[in-house]
This record gives structure tokens, C-alpha cells and sequence, in this order.
């Protein structure tokens, strides 16, 4: 069993390893998830999404867009849309070589044009490539269910990513960016020195996902404007703020786009020579 693991493992890189030269060009999917996140779909009052479209900036502050309730899963979530295997904001699993093998499994064919939309959101800026998968050993499996979410990084074999119809593009691509390594842009050890958690107006079982997560920053820093970054009431009891940015004049979170920032980063983590 250890060593079948360790050869799964070996088709996925380290985040230490060549440069990747960066091509830009369409994307397609298939393949399973390393991380968890995932979209609610009973939101709140106050909440909203939009399914198959660009979840604008303004929308973001109060839509908890990874989040989930009803997953028929035995796994453990944290950060509310993850399903932890690492606690690191940027993982050391990366895709070989920086492609993403992916199969879209048939009851998601109907949103195979808001999956390859998402795709390009990241292969327009990185290195970073999506393939059909043929007989690779890891890769993403995207399926249907009551939220979204997915693992981080690599883990070998085949990994689930879960969408469900509530899911927007920009939460899918949301989710892709954690497959591919990145945690939650809140969690950095730094985030205290940009904004403000107001913990009493956070849901009490739902607080563990604004703790401080230590680990590899890329040397890059702190987004406010990051696709990674929660809005400003996510898990609100109340609709009042659950984040307030120390930058008045910055909007905190979207799901709209990949930052400058969330482009270095992804870039940094697999290497893309520019």
C-alpha cells in the first residue's frame, strides 16, 4: 500500500523544481480535486449568486460562495470551503510540470463553457495547463453535488472537485486555484497587519475558518483584491462586517478575476518563466 501511494505521488512535483515556460491558450477539463471548497446553496438573505456568470465585487462581500452544508461527504472541512490536508498557505504538491489532467464527469456537461471559462481565467496568465485526461494517474474529477469545493494541491490518484449549479465561474475558478495550491488569502500569519476579523460577528461554529494558518507566503505580499480573499461579511450572524480592511480605500475580495498578485503567486508556486 506505501509503496502504490509513493508511485502515485511521483506524478506530482514538488514546488521546487524547473521552470515552466508559459504559453497562453484555451483549456479543458477533467480530473479530481486535492482540496475542498464549496458553495452554499441556501444563502442567506442578504446573500446572492449567480449561476454560469462572473460574481461581480460588489456581490462578493456577503455571498459565503465556499461554504457547504450538504455534502454527503466523510471528510473533515476547515476554513469552511476546504477540506484540510496541509496546513500551509501555499502547498509543496504541485502538478508535474504544471498540467492539470481533468475529467468533467457527464452530469456537469452542462457547464462545460463556465468550466473552460474558468480554466482560461487562469491559463491566460500562467503557466499553469488543463488536459482532457487519457491515462494519467492524477487527476481532477469534476462533479455535481449541493456545493462547491475542492482539496489543495496535488495529492495523487484522482481528486474530486465538486460544483454545483449555484457556483459561478468565478467561484469555480476560486476552487481551481485551490486545487492547483493555494489556501485562503485571510489566513495568512500577516493578515493582522491589513485587516481587522470582528470575531462577534462571526457565527460561532464558523470562527475556526478565519484562524491564522502559517506557512510558505511565496515571498509575495498580502491581497486584499485576491480571488483567495473573503468578502467583508462572509459567515456574518447578523449581516454586519466579519472582515474590515485597515485600507479603507480597498475593497476587500471578488470573483471576478485572478489579481496581479494571485497571478505572481500561481506563477511563483509552479515556476512559470515569463
Amino acid at each position: 500500500m506505501l509503496l502504490c501511494f509513493m508511485w502515485l505521488l511521483g506524478f506530482c512535483s514538488s514546488s521546487t523544481g524547473v521552470p515552466v515556460s508559459s504559453t497562453n491558450g484555451a483549456a479543458s477539463a477533467s480530473g479530481n480535486a486535492s482540496t475542498l471548497s464549496i458553495v452554499d446553496l441556501f444563502p442567506a438573505a442578504n446573500q446572492t449568486s449567480e449561476v454560469g456568470a462572473l460574481t461581480s465585487e460588489s456581490e462578493v462581500s456577503n455571498v459565503s460562495s465556499e461554504t457547504l452544508e450538504e455534502l454527503q461527504l466523510d471528510l473533515p472541512l476547515d476554513e469552511g470551503d476546504i477540506i484540510l490536508t496541509e496546513d500551509r498557505n501555499a502547498v509543496s504538491r504541485v502538478w508535474k510540470n504544471a498540467v492539470v489532467p481533468y475529467i468533467i464527469s457527464p452530469e456537469m456537461a452542462h457547464r462545460t463553457a463556465d468550466i473552460e471559462k474558468a480554466f482560461k481565467m487562469i491559463t491566460s496568465s500562467t503557466c499553469v495547463r488543463f488536459k482532457d485526461r487519457t491515462d494519467e494517474a492524477n487527476y481532477l474529477y469534476i462533479r455535481t453535488s449541493k456545493g462547491c469545493a475542492s482539496y489543495i494541491g496535488c495529492l495523487g490518484g484522482s481528486q474530486s472537485v465538486y460544483f454545483a449549479d449555484a457556483c459561478s465561474v468565478g467561484n469555480i475558478c476560486h476552487e481551481l486555484v485551490h486545487a492547483l495550491g493555494l489556501h485562503h488569502e485571510h489566513n495568512r500569519q500577516d493578515r493582522d497587519l491589513y485587516i481587522s476579523v470582528k470575531w462577534t460577528h462571526i457565527a460561532p461554529d464558523q470562527k475556526k475558518n478565519f484562524e491564522i494558518k502559517r506557512g510558505d507566503l511565496l515571498d509575495l505580499p498580502y491581497d486584499l483584491g485576491s480571488i483567495m480573499h473573503y468578502g467583508t461579511s462572509y459567515f456574518s450572524i447578523d449581516g454586519s462586517p466579519t472582515i474590515v480592511s485597515k485600507d479603507s480605500r480597498r475593497r476587500i475580495g471578488q470573483r471576478s478575476h485572478l489579481s496581479k498578485l494571485d497571478i505572481k503567486k500561481l506563477n511563483a508556486l509552479y515556476h512559470c518563466s515569463k
